[in-house]
């Protein structure tokens, strides 16, 4: 029973590698598997303490901390739900996400969070702060105990499968963001898939660029690590910092990393311009959450000198649904996004049979790592899941060799005329150019032919690249109906929280200044 739940997975990992290292704060500290479960548990003692109860949310709001690390395991450990939230949020926004999520008590670090505090009062949501300012110590917790006194953790607080441990939202590309419950078999079952396409073991280490709200960090990045008895890393800073990355892969032996294509692209920039002394010999480089292109793909395996395995992932799957394989369990496949990884996978048409290979449809999915449903969303639960599946949103094909292509969003595909063009197909051109450092492709009202293709593109540093110049490229490299008509140079892309890139925000973006006359550059 317990390989079928989260906090069993991580107890058993504890038990066969106590003394190997799991967690580190760059510079300050190091925690063995067998510390870190003390405290999580002591931890999960102070929060019962606290009046914490089965299925109580509580809400998190940290940088990438081992305070954070601690509370969100011990509150799951309580059989309570963890909803970690974005500490950049704004107070109307925490506003939403902790009405929404239903939580009872918000814990920060002890510098606070004065938009969160602002949201929860206003809520009358109590708050709590969390610091570890000695390892060797006990977390602190700032609530006051209830007179009961102590508590143990007993056969009330035995973790089941079907437990909701995690609570998030989706990112909202199209419409209101969308609560995801996320169970412990969930977690249980996407962590195991994890491990085992990437053969994770104790051997093991990574730096975590991540921020641990969001899946692609939480999931892939720690979790998968801790269950593996493998060592996780947390930048000094509490967030990702180009400058100290290698340095820190290189301190604590990292084998591996995962991240976000915009992160991949600041370390390749950053390699072309100011490359290292020495790069760690690592078994793989993940690459998660947005498209990777496959230029872009091809100059990081020449520059670091390991595979890029580009994955496939959705926050209602808890994470992991496609990936490349490691060089020793086959090719992996620039511009693919891999084989399916621990479930049943099928493009699907409209009325619900499954495609042949190299004909686009619908991608679907279905598995234990797969959420049950969205939470008090009965629209979205029927669009959602239909015919027996999971329907992600996404439009690919799957070529005669079992590999995931995408297409794109359902509703990010640009229409023009009838023409239904990929922005990710004119991306990859676009970063093709051997100046261009990052490319997005979108689609904006058109009077005759619905839509029509726009983009915005950042040049290399030292690099000059004009609108001209990168139309002739694109129409050396595409059907002319998918040469974008407006090119924007720009310094930068407005992004997500978590680095990833969406259409709709940077089409937002370019049209207003369109509209006010006026199109200088991004953040001059």
């Amino acid at each position: 029973m317990e390989s079928l739940t989260l906090t069993g997975t991580l107890k058993n990992s504890t038990a066969q590698f106590p003394s190997r290292r799991a967690l580190s704060v760059s510079g300050r500290f190091d925690l063995t598997h067998s510390r870190l479960h003390d405290l999580v548990e002591e931890a999960a003692r102070l929060l019962i303490s606290h009046g914490v109860r089965h299925g109580d949310v509580i809400a998190l709001t940290f940088p990438n901390t081992v305070e954070f690390v601690i509370m969100f395991l011990a509150v799951i450990r309580t059989r309570a739900v963890a909803a970690p939230l974005n500490s950049a949020y704004t107070a109307e926004e925490f506003d939403f996400y902790l009405s929404d999520s239903g939580s009872t008590l918000l814990i920060t670090s002890v510098e606070g969070n004065g938009a969160a505090q602002a949201a929860a009062a206003k809520l009358c949501i109590p708050h709590a702060t969390a610091s570890l300012p000695d390892p060797s110590l006990p977390i602190s917790l700032s609530l006051p105990a209830r007179p009961s006194g102590p508590v143990e953790l007993g056969p009330a607080h035995h973790n089941e499968p079907s437990d909701v441990a995690l609570f998030l939202h989706t990112s909202g590309t199209t419409s209101r963001p969308k609560g995801v419950p996320l169970t412990q078999l969930n977690l249980a079952a996407s962590v195991k898939n994890i491990r085992s396409v990437y053969r994770l073991t104790e051997s093991d280490s990574t730096v975590l660029v991540l921020p641990l709200f969001h899946v692609h960090g939480l999931i892939a990045g720690l979790l998968s690590s801790l269950s593996a008895g493998s060592a996780v890393t947390l930048p000094s800073s509490g967030r990702f910092s180009a400058s100290s990355f290698w340095p820190d892969m290189l301190a604590y032996g990292a084998t591996w990393y995962t991240a976000v294509p915009t992160i991949h692209q600041i370390l390749l920039d950053r390699h072309f311009n100011s490359p290292e002394k020495a790069y760690p010999k690592l078994r793989f480089i993940r690459s998660c959450s947005a498209s990777l292109a496959p230029a872009i793909l091809s100059r990081m395996e020449e520059a670091f000198g390991a595979p890029v395995l580009e994955a496939y992932a959705m926050t209602e799957a808890a994470h992991l649904m496609a990936s490349n394989p490691l060089p020793e369990d086959g090719p992996h496949k620039a511009g693919s996004v891999g084989r399916p990884v621990g479930q049943e996978m099928a493009v699907l048409d409209e009325s619900g049979s499954q495609l042949p290979p190299n004909v686009p449809g619908e991608v679907c999915v279905r598995g234990p790592n797969v959420t049950k449903g969205y939470k008090h969303n009965p629209e979205a639960n029927k669009a959602g899941f239909r015919f027996g599946w999971f329907h992600t949103g996404d439009t690919g094909f799957m070529d005669q060799d079992g590999f995931l292509h995408l297409v794109g969003r359902i509703k990010e595909l640009i229409n023009r005329g009838g023409e239904k063009i990929s922005p990710i197909e004119v991306d990859a051109v676009l970063l093709s150019h051997p100046d261009v450092a990052q490319g997005v492709a979108f689609g904006v009202p058109d009077d005759k032919y619905g839509e029509e293709i726009n983009c915005a593109v950042i040049p290399r540093e030292g690099a000059e690249v004009e609108e001209g110049e990168i139309v002739r490229y694109c129409k050396k490299n595409l059907a002319s109906f998918k040469v974008p008509k407006r090119v924007f140079i720009t310094n930068e892309l407005p992004k997500t929280a978590t680095g990833k890139i969406q259409r709709r925000l940077v089409a937002e973006h370019f049209l207003s200044m369109v509209s006010a006359a006026k199109v200088p550059k991004f953040g001059a």
